[in-house]
């Protein structure tokens, strides 16, 4: 690694932060940002991945030493005073820890289904939060991998890492093309998944009279978003409408919580 200290925000050397709030521009230049130093970490000791740079405060700076010694020499640490984040990045980055990552190579549909036997397929779930806390229960009870419709938020977007606690680093992903989608259930069903959607809506059984069923060893969660939930044309191709039955004090479940509970049926079942 090469330490460098940024004086004002104005620093040359730090012009790629400026680019933090455009998700979109990250993308097509290959990269994401991971943030905070337990996310840094992570991802500087993870084989998988390639440090671009970090950008970090004293403290940060102290705390990684050991990890950032991992670092090639040719990457640069830029150090600088907690205050510049919001004025480099335009976000209070309290933590005083960002690094640019180049993001994996994309992963074919089929090579994510053809190893699992348990993933989740996420339609049109465009809450970081969400997403992120679908991966740490992704990760939490074994899933093979998630499938991610179209419109579902990027797992590598800076929030949506942060909030899976890293686990969207590790848990494999893969992204349906505007074609794939829609005939999705159908290609997991070829490949010997059970695909069950979750819904709140009627008619559905609950989780615990579908996990009593005698099915296929391999199971496919798909799980819409807050709101609309999945489409009408992706429910009505799954093999089991599932709900999870709650009092009548609340319409629905938060995405992740949903997802919590049900995987961990799964999972017990399986197990």
């Amino acid at each position: 690694m090469t330490v460098e200290r940024i004086q004002c925000a104005d620093d040359a050397r730090a012009v790629a932060y400026r680019e933090l709030a455009d998700g979109e521009l990250l993308r097509t230049r290959g990269l994401f940002v991971a943030e905070g130093r337990f996310v840094v970490r992570r991802v500087i000791e993870h084989a998988g991945y390639v440090v671009e740079s970090v950008l970090i405060n004293d403290a940060a700076l102290r705390d990684l030493a050991s990890s950032l010694e991992r670092l090639d020499p040719s990457v640069p640490v830029l150090v600088c005073r907690t205050a510049d984040f919001e004025p480099l990045t335009g976000f209070n980055i309290h933590r005083g820890c960002l690094a640019l990552v180049r993001r994996p190579p994309r992963i074919p549909l089929a090579s994510l289904i053809s190893p699992a036997t348990l993933l989740v397929a996420l339609e049109g779930v465009t809450n970081a939060d969400n997403v992120g806390g679908v991966f740490r229960n992704a990760a939490a009870f074994d899933a093979g991998g998630v499938l991610l419709s179209p419109t579902t938020c990027d797992p590598l977007y800076r929030k949506a890492v942060r909030t899976s606690m890293g686990a969207a680093l590790e848990v494999p992903f893969a992204r349906a093309a505007d074609a794939e989608w829609p005939a999705l259930p159908a290609a997991l069903r070829a490949a010997g998944f059970t695909v069950v959607a979750l819904t709140p809506r009627q008619p559905s059984e609950t989780l615990d009279e579908f996990v009593a069923r005698p099915r296929s060893s391999r199971v496919a969660l798909v799980i819409g978003g807050e709101g609309g939930g999945l489409t009408p044309t992706v429910e009505a191709a799954a093999d089991h409408r599932v709900r999870i039955p709650i009092s009548g004090r609340v319409d629905s479940l938060n995405v992740s919580v949903a997802a919590g509970i049900a995987l961990w049926r799964l999972a017990a079942i399986k197990k």
